[in-house]
Parts: C-alpha cells; sequence; structure tokens
C-alpha cells in the first residue's frame, strides 16, 4: 500500500519537496502536487503574479541551493529569443550574476520539470494537478488521514499533507479605494503614469519592486556616456515623484561579495547547545546567548579588529552603534557610499563581514525562536530585527543605479516616519500619511496614490485559509509565555493588545500565525502534535519563524519535513 502525499502549492518550496522526495529515492510513496496557477516552480516572486521583465533576483547563482542544474548550465540550453528578449548573454554570463526573476521563474519550472522526469525514472508516482484549487484541509485523526478539498473537484484523501501555499497579500482597501494599493503585486496594475508624489510605505525590496515600475511608466532610465544611470521624466507626467516612507527613514543595504554564499551551517547551534541552554535558563532559549555564539564568537577569526570593538557590547549597544552610525548620515549619501563598498566588495571578491555574518544571525534565529520567552521576542522584534531587516535586504546593483539616478533627478525621497506613523484611507481616493518628522512636529499630508510595500505581512491565526482545522482545533495560535510575570503584567500596563493572562498567573504573548513543532508539524488546541499535516507556508508560521530568507529557508524546511515524513 502507498504513502499518499499531498504538496499543496507548486512554487519553490513544493520544488524542494519534491527534491527531497526524490533524492530519498522511495518507491512506495504517491505524490499529488497541487497548483492553482498553470505553472510549476515560479510560485508568485518569479512569475507575472510578483514581476514585470524590470525585476530581477537579488540572489545570483552561487547563491542558490543546488537543484538538478545549476543555472549556469541551464543557460546553456534557452533559446536565443528568450535571452535576447531578457537582455542576458549566455556567453558572458557567470555564477555570480543576478537574473531578470520573470527568466528565473523560468529556471525553477524547467527544474521541476527535471526532477519530475527523474521521479518517474526512478519509479516515484507523481500526479501534477494545475489550475486546481484547494479551499479547505479536514484531518481524519480516526483514520489517521486526512481529507484535501478541491474546488469543484470534491474531497481527496491523504496520509500525509504539506501546505506550501507561499506568499499571500490579502486586500484591505484595494479596489474600494481609488488610488490604494495594498501591495505593489502583480506588479502589471502599477503601469500607471501618475502626474503627482506617490506614497509608498516602507523602502524594502518591496518598495524598490514598486519604484522600478512605476518609473519606468513616469519616464525613462539611460545610461550616458560615462557608464552613469540617468533617470529623465516623461513629459506628461513631470510632477510624478516617489516619496519612500521608512520607519527609521534608512535605505536597505546593497549586495556585496558573500565569502559563503550558500549561508553557512557553522553559525547554526546544535540541539545539544539549545538544550543545554534552555535546560540552564527555565526551558527558555536566550537571545543573548545566541548573539554571542552565533555572531560575536565569529568574528574571532574573520574579523579580530570588529571583534574588539563588539566583543563587551550587547545586542542594544551593538544595534546602537550600527544604527547611530547609518543614522547619522543622509539617506542618499549613506546609499552612495555603501555603493561604493559593496563595488569594491564585488572588485576584490572580499566580504563585508559584520554584514554577512549578521545575515548568517538572521537565518539562526529563525529555527530556534519558539523557545524565547516572550521578554527576548519583544526585544528581538523592536531592536534586532530592524538592523537585520535593512542590512540583509542586499538591493541588486541595477536597482542601486537606478535609485540614485531618481535621486539625481529629483523624484525620489526618503522620509522617516517613526514606529507611531498611520496611514488613514480617504473616501474619495488616495490617504492622509499622518507621523512626526525628525523634529517632533506633527505632519499630515495628502497623497492621491498610495502602495504598501512593508513586504509578506506575518498573518494573525484568524487569516490561515484552512477553516475546518482552526474549527476543530487541530491548529492553535502561536504563543511565547513570559518568563517573568512582572515583565508580563508591564506589558499589559503598557497597553500590548497581544498579551494574555491565564488563570494560573501566567502570561504570554501572542504571535502571528500558528503554532508548529521543530519538524513544521502543525499544534493542536490541546498541545498534541500532528503527525499528519506539515506546513512551511510562510505567511502563516512568522511566529514561530520571524525571519526568513527565500530558497535558503525552503532547503533547510523541506529537508527537516521529509525526513520526518520518512521517518514515521
Amino acid at each position: 500500500m502507498k504513502t499518499r502525499i499531498a504538496i499543496l502549492g507548486g512554487g519553490p518550496s513544493a520544488l524542494f519537496v519534491l527534491k527531497r522526495f526524490v533524492e530519498a529515492g522511495q518507491k512506495d510513496l504517491e505524490i499529488h502536487i497541487f497548483e492553482s496557477k498553470k505553472l510549476l516552480g515560479a510560485g508568485m516572486p518569479y512569475s507575472y503574479e510578483g514581476s514585470n521583465p524590470e525585476h530581477v533576483t537579488n540572489v545570483s547563482d552561487n547563491e542558490i541551493p543546488e537543484i538538478v542544474t545549476s543555472i549556469e548550465e541551464w543557460i546553456q540550453t534557452v533559446p536565443e529569443d528568450v535571452l535576447i528578449r531578457f537582455g542576458v548573454d549566455r556567453d558572458r554570463f557567470n555564477e555570480n550574476k543576478v537574473l531578470p526573476r520573470l527568466l528565473f521563474g523560468q529556471y525553477l519550472s524547467a527544474q521541476f520539470d527535471l526532477l519530475l522526469k527523474e521521479a518517474g525514472r526512478l519509479g516515484l508516482q507523481t500526479h501534477v494537478h494545475t489550475g486546481c484549487r484547494v479551499v479547505d484541509i479536514m484531518d481524519v485523526p480516526g483514520e489517521k488521514k486526512v481529507d484535501v478539498a478541491i474546488e469543484r473537484s470534491g474531497l481527496s484523501r491523504f496520509n500525509r499533507v504539506v501546505i506550501c501555499t507561499g506568499h499571500n497579500w490579502p486586500a484591505k482597501h484595494e479596489g474600494t479605494i481609488p488610488g490604494y494599493f495594498d501591495s505593489p503585486y502583480p506588479p502589471a496594475k502599477l503601469k500607471l503614469q501618475l502626474n503627482h508624489p506617490i506614497a509608498i510605505r516602507g523602502s524594502s525590496l518591496t518598495a524598490i519592486d514598486a519604484m522600478r515600475t512605476l518609473a519606468r511608466n513616469n519616464g525613462s532610465f539611460h545610461t550616458d556616456e560615462d557608464g552613469k544611470v540617468v533617470f529623465t521624466p516623461s513629459e506628461e507626467s513631470p510632477e510624478f515623484k516617489l516619496v519612500m516612507h521608512s520607519r527609521n527613514g534608512l535605505l536597505p543595504a546593497i549586495r556585496f561579495h558573500l565569502e559563503d554564499p550558500l549561508l553557512s551551517d557553522e553559525a547554526l547551534l546544535t540541539e545539544d547547545e539549545i538544550e543545554q541552554n534552555r535546560h540552564e535558563n527555565d526551558g527558555f532559549l536566550q537571545l543573548d546567548y545566541i548573539f554571542e555564539k552565533a555572531f560575536k564568537d565569529l568574528f574571532r577569526e574573520k574579523d579580530p579588529k570588529f571583534y574588539e570593538r563588539i566583543k563587551d557590547r550587547g545586542i542594544e549597544e551593538f544595534v546602537e552603534m550600527m544604527m547611530g552610525m547609518r543614522e547619522k548620515m543622509e539617506p542618499f549619501a549613506l546609499f552612495r557610499k555603501e555603493y561604493g563598498e559593496a563595488e569594491k566588495s564585488i572588485r576584490n571578491e572580499e566580504s563585508i563581514h559584520w554584514k554577512e555574518i549578521l545575515a548568517v544571525l538572521s537565518y539562526v534565529l529563525n529555527y530556534p525562536a519558539k523557545y524565547m520567552s516572550a521578554e527576548d521576542r519583544l526585544r528581538l522584534q523592536k531592536v534586532l530585527m530592524p538592523l537585520i531587516s535593512i542590512v540583509i535586504a542586499f538591493v541588486p546593483q541595477s536597482s542601486a543605479k537606478e535609485m540614485l539616478a531618481l535621486d539625481d533627478a529629483g523624484k525620489l525621497e526618503v522620509v522617516s516616519v517613526g514606529d507611531d506613523s498611520q496611514v488613514d484611507p480617504e473616501s474619495k481616493g488616495g490617504v492622509t500619511y499622518r507621523y512626526k518628522d525628525e523634529s517632533g512636529e506633527s505632519k499630515a499630508i495628502y497623497y492621491n496614490t498610495f502602495v504598501d510595500c512593508i513586504g509578506q505581512p506575518h498573518l494573525p491565526f484568524e487569516s490561515f485559509p484552512f477553516k475546518s482545522l482552526i474549527a476543530d482545533g487541530t491548529v492553535r495560535p502561536a504563543h511565547l509565555k513570559f518568563r517573568s510575570s512582572a515583565a508580563g503584567g508591564a506589558a499589559v500596563a503598557d497597553g500590548n493588545k497581544d498579551v494574555e493572562q491565564t488563570a494560573r498567573e501566567d502570561f504570554y504573548l501572542k504571535v502571528p500565525g500558528i503554532a508548529i513543532t521543530d519538524n513544521f508539524q502543525v499544534v493542536s488546541r490541546s498541545g498534541d502534535i500532528n503527525h499528519r499535516i506539515y506546513i512551511m507556508a510562510v505567511p502563516y508560521i512568522g511566529g514561530y519563524n520571524p525571519d526568513y530568507s527565500g530558497l535558503d529557508f525552503c532547503e533547510q524546511a523541506s529537508s527537516t519535513i521529509v525526513g520526518s515524513i520518512l521517518k514515521d
């Protein structure tokens, strides 16, 4: 009797899950892949749902976990007319190049096909269902099975289900408030000629996606005789301008040379180290311990001078030092300086160690975050994540050049809005952006057009799409316990609505999404681990996985999930 496995979603996450099953080579499996669209492999970011021709990846071939063939190998098989359309020269391509995202989507799709062929060669039974929308999941514990409800097709029963449904941007005001966009995706909707300033919320890679599309519809980029990128505004929209509203008034950091292009395992804490630290701290994993072990200690050999500067600094002091250095400079002056540093790093093939190791720290923090106390989680969110999110964005050079060109043309501005800014939709269309400027003065500025670009939100438990699993208690909200009741009580007194108190005087911090185990299994309302349902859909596990790094996350999580399924 074959074990029937359903993979819900057919994007990059599903691609890596399939890869793991193919590598395992077990023939007693029957794998069904359900994808609502027609294209496998690309997912939202690398298809027309998330990209236009002007959008590029922020990772290169050598930074991508191995699938079947490398991009460099695959490029040799791509028809010439496709390469010409994307401006890629087959003979000059190398593993350090970034790619147009739509072309990268074609690569991922081709890898999916190769994996399906390899599965067939090995005798692993696979069934692909495209154009299939999964509307619900029902656990059947008595029979140790799971029912998957498919729109127009009814129920199908499986032994295991892996939820790989990918990105989701829920619509709040888009479609009802003219000029209001809940996200810049799909980017075709931003092909607009707009003769007025446009408010962009955020300054992340998501904001840069919106910038690249809107700029092209209100002007043009060209390279002058000195090799500098220049922006020429359109005659039809002379008042066009992009205003990025950033929480700290900073732009993200630029791609540089990575010494270890695949985020290294050397910094990952071992299970024994995690257990030992938890044993010594009432069951909690200390954020300060991770910071020492997976960040500071790595500089002893890699950058001893930097280690001397930071060895006696805690998290707050370190972030204050690094943010202070950045905040002293005008955003574009800093951006130009960092662009020069990044170019030098790539030219000399020398890493900028503190940035690379901060990216490693972000990766390390992700998996054991569920063992932190609520106090440490609040510190992580408030103190460390703002710095990490800026530094590990890795803005591609071509995007950086366009941002500098827009700045030169007076068409891009960065405004610091702090943590307490708010965006009020207006029934007539557009928004009023309310914030305090750096001098503390209150501002209320109206914009005809607003694009929310804060990136993939961590969605609350209530947004989990498979409602039967909520109704019968198969899944429960993610939460973290306060180590100190006094700290929990203080958070309540401060008005933190995510803090709950139990009858036992314990305080818990509600974090986004559902509770999961280290193996990405869902956890029931009563605290039982479900051995049939796995999830790596990032919008719904952000509470226990606060930061995820694209394909690195897919590779790591898929290995854990498939290993657990095959062991069961």
